[in-house]
C-alpha cells in the first residue's frame, strides 16, 4: 500500500507545462468569505416555504442552518442537490455552491431493509457522503447485483450492514465494508429512503442565490469549502472542474466513491508540484495518507490532473 517513506514509489512522471512559467495555468481569483457575508436560498426537497440560510463556512454547518430555518433536527437530512427538488447526483452539493444557487434539502423518509447475496466480486455501487455522517448510493452500476434488487434506490442512505451501524463512517469505509463481504455470502442492508417529493414542478423563477447583493449574476463566482473547515470565493475555472470530474472517475474505478470535496483537496495537493513523486510525497505528508493510495491509484491520479491542467481532455 502507499505508505510515508515506502521503499517502491511511483514511476515519476515529469508535468512539463509547470516548467516554464508562460505554460503555468493561473489559479482562480479567491475571496475570504466571513460566515455572515452570504444567504441562500433553500427549501426542503419534498415541499416546504422557501427559507434562507447564512453564517456557514462548510457543508455540516450548512446542514445545521438548513435545519434551523426549517424546525426540523439536523440528522434528518441526508443530503442537498441544487437548483432541483429531484433526487438527481448531477445536481449534488458536493464542495462548492454556486453564489445564485438554489439549495434543495432532502430529509430521511421510509427505512427498509433488503437480504441480498453476493454472487459477484462487486455490488456495482458507488457511494458518496454528505460530509455530516451519512453514507449514500451515488451511482448504480448496468447489469450489476443491486441493478436488480429495484427496492434499492440511488438516493438510498446506507445505515446499517448486518446490523453494524454505518452512521459517522465516511463513504470509503462504507464501500470498504461491502467490498469486504466474501463472494456467496448472504447479508443484510438496510437502506433509508429520502422523503418523495411533493411539488409537481417548482424552481426558483430567477436566481437570487444572494440577498441584497448586487452584481453577481454572472453565475461565474462559487462559494467553495475547503478542507481545512473555511470557505471563499472563487471565479469558476472550467480547467479544474474538468480536472475534479477525472479525479473523481479514478476514486469510483479503485475505491467505489465520488467524493467532490475530497478530489478538490487532492486537485489543491498538486499545485506547484512538478511531477507525481513530488505529488506522492504531498500525499503522505497530508491526511490523505490515511487512504494509502496505492502506487497506481497516485499514477491515475496524476495523469488525470496533468491532462486537465494541459488542456487534453
Amino acid at each position: 500500500m502507499f505508505r510515508k517513506h515506502r521503499a517502491k514509489h511511483p514511476k515519476v512522471i515529469q508535468n512539463n507545462e509547470l516548467k516554464s512559467e508562460r505554460d503555468r495555468v493561473p489559479e482562480s481569483p479567491v475571496t475570504p468569505v466571513s460566515k455572515n457575508s452570504l444567504q441562500f436560498y433553500c427549501q426542503l426537497a419534498h415541499g416546504s416555504p422557501t427559507g434562507f440560510v447564512s453564517g456557514f463556512t462548510n457543508i455540516k454547518e450548512l446542514y445545521e442552518k438548513i435545519a434551523e430555518s426549517f424546525g426540523i433536527p439536523a440528522s434528518e437530512i441526508l443530503f442537498c442537490t441544487l437548483n432541483s427538488y429531484r433526487i438527481d447526483m448531477s445536481k449534488l452539493l458536493g464542495g462548492q455552491i454556486g453564489l445564485e444557487d438554489f439549495i434543495f434539502a432532502h430529509c430521511k423518509g421510509r427505512p427498509k431493509e433488503v437480504e441480498l447475496t453476493k454472487t459477484e466480486d462487486a455490488l456495482g455501487l458507488t457511494i458518496t457522503d454528505n460530509g455530516a455522517g451519512y453514507a449514500f448510493i451515488k451511482r448504480i452500476k448496468e447489469d450489476s447485483i443491486i441493478q436488480n434488487i429495484p427496492v434499492i434506490k440511488i438516493g438510498d442512505h446506507i445505515e446499517k450492514l448486518d446490523g453494524i451501524s454505518m452512521v459517522g463512517k465516511r463513504h470509503f469505509d462504507v464501500a470498504k465494508a461491502l467490498k469486504n463481504i466474501p463472494k456467496d455470502t448472504t447479508f443484510t442492508i438496510r437502506l433509508v429512503e429520502p422523503l418523495q417529493s411533493g411539488f409537481a414542478s417548482i424552481a426558483p423563477k430567477s436566481s437570487k442565490g444572494i440577498a441584497g447583493k448586487k452584481n453577481v449574476g454572472s453565475g461565474k463566482e462559487t462559494l467553495r469549502f475547503k478542507a481545512n473547515g473555511s470557505a471563499e470565493i472563487q471565479e469558476q475555472d472550467d480547467i479544474m472542474d474538468i480536472g475534479l470530474e477525472k479525479i473523481n472517475g479514478v476514486l469510483e474505478s479503485f475505491l467505489g466513491i465520488n467524493d467532490s470535496e475530497l478530489a478538490a483537496q487532492i486537485w489543491d495537493m498538486s499545485t506547484n508540484k512538478q511531477n507525481s513523486m513530488d505529488f506522492a510525497e504531498a500525499v503522505d505528508d497530508s491526511d490523505l495518507a490515511s487512504f494509502q493510495f496505492t502506487d497506481d491509484v497516485i499514477i491515475e491520479l496524476w495523469g488525470a490532473i496533468t491532462d486537465a491542467r494541459q488542456k487534453r481532455l
